[in-house]
């Protein structure tokens, strides 16, 4: 028989799982009520694959798609250049640093605290110039918004990544070892592919924030709604343009925006479907 606060603590828990569910189906509504109701009326091709975005034209134009294929990009990139250095910091954390653990461990804490505005001002005053006098382009691009990104999700890479090395069983570490392998090969050919479904977790996340950020690279991506045919052209991406035009829209423009967050929104469930696939194919491999 389950005591009443066994009882009491399984309901507690049952609701708070249930307001969670409720609150995510509210969100996933509202959006997808106005996102589909502007679709219906501007057709999804057009919208999607549209290049031109003039919502107080005379008609209006409600095309995405530079925005699209530049979050698709700046989240690839930025993706790109966080992962081999993650992966590393991790690694080093969980088997190599042991008087600068808790140093580490601090500073990586630390800049998952900072806020976004930071990090953005940080980029303007140092990666915008610093691409614009080495490149001589604008400073305001797709890689330097790459680059703030990367940084950014590093925090968030690094401590899911680290946590699924060291959650590792000691014993495959040891009899590796005991086996005549080195500590490098163990890592890479034991410790590494055993704890591929926590990186794969890591990089899911990481993708999410990066493609979900809005100040930071509202302040350096250029925020030109065009197509991008360089890196170093300025592009807006999806969550900018919410950003930037939410606060007097109105009627369809409100729809159009309201659209654009459900297509952001398809985007990340997509993601993680592709990763989760590919994290369970791996797992049954192992």
């Amino acid at each position: 028989m389950k005591s009443y606060k066994e009882k009491i603590g399984e309901a507690i828990f049952l609701l708070s799982a249930a307001t969670a569910v409720f609150l995510i189906g509210l969100i996933t509504f509202f959006i997808f009520k106005s996102g589909l109701n502007f679709i219906n009326k501007y057709g999804l091709i057009s919208f999607l694959t549209g290049q031109k975005w003039a919502p107080t034209a005379k008609p209006p134009y409600f095309g995405i798609g530079p925005m699209i294929v530049g979050s698709v990009i700046v989240t690839l990139i930025s993706t790109m250049i966080a992962l081999p250095f993650g992966l590393s910091i991790s690694i080093f954390m969980a088997y190599y640093a042991k008087k600068s653990y808790g140093f580490l461990k601090s500073l990586i804490n630390l800049m998952a605290a900072i806020p976004s505005i930071i990090y953005g001002f940080f980029a303007m005053m140092v990666l915008v110039p610093f691409m614009a006098q080495t490149f001589h382009v604008k400073g305001m691009n797709m890689i330097t918004a790459s680059i703030l990104l990367s940084i950014m999700i590093l925090p968030t890479m690094v401590n899911i990544s680290q946590n699924s090395l060291e959650q590792v069983p000691k014993v495959f570490y040891t009899g590796s070892l005991a086996l005549g392998a080195t500590k490098e090969e163990t890592i890479r050919k034991v410790m590494v592919p055993y704890a591929k479904s926590g990186i794969f977790s890591s990089i899911i996340l990481a993708i999410g924030r990066s493609i979900g950020e809005t100040m930071a690279v509202y302040l350096v991506v250029g925020n030109q709604p065009r197509m991008p045919h360089s890196l170093f052209d300025g592009v807006r991406t999806l969550t900018t343009n919410i950003v930037l035009e939410m606060g007097y829209a109105a009627g369809d423009h409100k729809e159009a925006l309201i659209a654009t967050g459900m297509v952001l929104f398809v985007f990340i469930l997509i993601i993680n479907v592709i990763f989760n696939f590919i994290r369970r194919r791996g797992d049954a491999k192992l």
